[in-house]
């Protein structure tokens, strides 16, 4: 199974980027974890919409084929650290690929974000993009510690 976080985005800060290599890097060969990011769209007089549906396409052209969508956004399922745990051993029982998505500056276009299989939420707080990337993968990686019994969440 592989685990892919696409990230519509612009050059993360160097620690943002020093994290989330680290991250990536802990991550076992059964369980791969790759990011890609998307280009934004330049703003200039664009509207939200347009912004958005470019965004999209350059998402859909990221994202894996045949994989289980996982979009993050502010109106999703909030999940503890436990539920994250138990809901990637699903996800890797059911041995599909899963992409993690997260949008631009002005989010997901609506429609692309109801057709995911599934919405979830990082934070009830407003994350700067480069901390919700950091913390995404953070997260996934305590999951899996939690899953196997690794050391790396202590109880």
């Amino acid at each position: 199974m592989k685990l892919v976080v696409v990230a519509v985005g612009q050059r993360m800060p160097d620690w943002a980027q020093t994290a989330c290599d680290d991250y990536a890097r802990r991550f076992p060969p059964d369980l791969r974890l790759e990011v890609r990011t998307v280009k934004t769209e330049p703003r200039g007089t664009k509207t939200r919409e347009v912004l958005q549906a470019a965004e999209r396409e350059r998402i859909q052209a990221a994202l894996p084929k045949g994989c289980r969508l996982v979009v993050l956004d502010e109106r999703g399922t909030a999940l503890g650290t436990r539920d994250l745990a138990a809901q990637l051993l699903r996800w890797q029982q059911a041995g599909d690929d899963v992409a993690l998505v997260i949008g631009g500056p002005d989010g997901l276009e609506p429609a692309f974000r109801d057709s995911a299989h599934q919405r979830i939420r990082l934070s009830d707080l407003t994350l700067p993009h480069a901390l919700a990337r950091v913390l995404l993968l953070e997260q996934l990686y305590r999951a899996w510690s939690i899953n196997t019994h690794h050391p790396y969440h202590r109880e």
